[in-house]
């Protein structure tokens, strides 16, 4: 089973981070939702307070199989102002481990340096800011150790595929079917 930690900071986008982390719960992955303030109730751009399973401080990642950052303004600006996230961050990147983000939070990545000559998505207001980056314009897109798309209507899309570094196509397609989410795609 893959173990994933999904960050929260004041201001995160919700559909980033539920439905990403759903999907990617309906295909057993542990989810640990980890706060990087120093409280475990975390409220999101609209409103909506979450109760993390972690503190940032709480964790040492080393059993980390991929690190998601969910987008929303003002959450990737505390994202990237997190100086223990900047640094593992850029350990994993030097490893070749798993990074994905959404939305705005590939900036993240762009500011830290992690996804220069790589193919990436994110929000378009934010793309100014991926300097060194391939901008693919797709609602995913994945580029060797990183995985970033583009919004919330990406937030499904982006959770099957870092599935797929985990399970098999038949197993992610099984799981897209149950959530209705292949029926949408052919209407």
């Amino acid at each position: 089973m893959a173990k994933i930690y999904l960050f929260l900071a004041e201001g995160f986008e919700d559909t980033e981070a539920l439905s990403t982390a759903d999907a990617l719960r309906r295909g057993n992955a542990e989810v640990v939702l980890v706060s990087i303030t120093p409280e475990r109730n975390v409220t999101s751009n609209t409103g909506t307070t979450v109760v993390t399973d972690k503190l940032f401080e709480e964790c040492d990642f080393s059993d980390a199989d991929a690190v998601v950052l969910p987008g929303g303004m003002p959450g990737t600006v505390n994202l990237d102002k997190h100086a223990g996230l900047r640094e593992l961050l850029k350990q994993r990147a030097k490893e070749g481990k798993l990074i994905c983000a959404i939305c705005a939070a590939p900036t993240v990545l762009a500011h830290n340096g992690l996804v220069e000559g790589y193919k990436v998505s994110c929000y378009p207001t934010f793309e100014s800011e991926m300097k060194g980056s391939i901008l693919t314009r797709q609602m995913v897109t994945e580029d060797r150790n990183i995985i970033t798309a583009e919004g919330p209507a990406a937030a499904l899309p982006f959770g099957f595929t870092i599935l797929r570094r985990f399970l098999s196509g038949a197993e992610v397609d099984d799981i897209e079917d149950s959530m209705r989410f292949t029926h949408l795609m052919h209407q």
